[in-house]
């Protein structure tokens, strides 16, 4: 009877710990999975976390996610996931829903993943619509509606400049981060990039 924990977060600038507070309630897990840069698009038994949670998990252990969203987005697949949890034994517990038993606390659950696939759609029409309003200002203005000379992230740096400069001064990656103000994450892809 094992106390499992998942976390999902979709960006690899997240962090999975506001999870792990709001859920442990100070208690450790005997195991915990996580999918990190992972979209709740993402079918859960395609995510490599998740379907190593599916091999180890048991009859008569109890999983434990902080919010319905994190097993998906996807209204069916949420559904179709913990009823197979559930008809294999396993308790699932959604932070501040409780356990999900058969019945009420599936349809319960059904409501919820169906907002959250909602919300999915929302955040792809809301993005869609940004990037053609960005794209039709850039193309009358020569900048997008918010100001910037072109779509998508800024370089925070040159990432060919970090590299050169990484190996011209056998730097390390931390020690190139903190000349450039960069994350070391930033560093390392741009020195992976540049062959540094």
């Amino acid at each position: 009877m094992a106390r499992i924990a998942y976390y999902r977060v979709s960006t690899r600038d997240q962090t999975i710990e506001s999870q792990r507070s709001a859920i442990s309630g100070g208690q450790e897990f005997d195991k915990e999975f996580k999918d990190e840069g992972v979209s709740g698009a993402v079918l859960a038994a395609a995510r490599p976390g998740f379907k190593d949670l599916l091999a180890y998990v048991r009859e008569g252990d109890t999983l434990f996610v902080y919010a319905v969203d994190r097993l998906g987005r996807d209204a069916l697949d949420v559904q179709a996931t913990v009823r197979g949890l559930i008809d294999r034994g396993v308790s699932v517990h959604v932070h501040g829903l409780g356990l999900i038993a058969k019945g009420v606390g599936e349809l319960i659950l059904a409501v919820l993943a169906q907002v959250a696939s909602m919300e999915r759609d929302r955040i792809s029409e809301r993005t869609a619509a940004g990037r053609a309003a960005a794209k039709a200002s850039l193309e009358a203005t020569g900048k997008t509606h918010k100001g910037k000379a072109s779509m998508g992230r800024p370089f925070q740096a040159d990432p060919v400049q970090v590299a050169e400069w990484r190996r011209l001064n056998s730097a390390s990656m931390s020690q190139t981060a903190s000349q450039f103000g960069l994350s070391l994450s930033t560093v390392k892809r741009y020195c992976s990039a540049h062959g540094s």
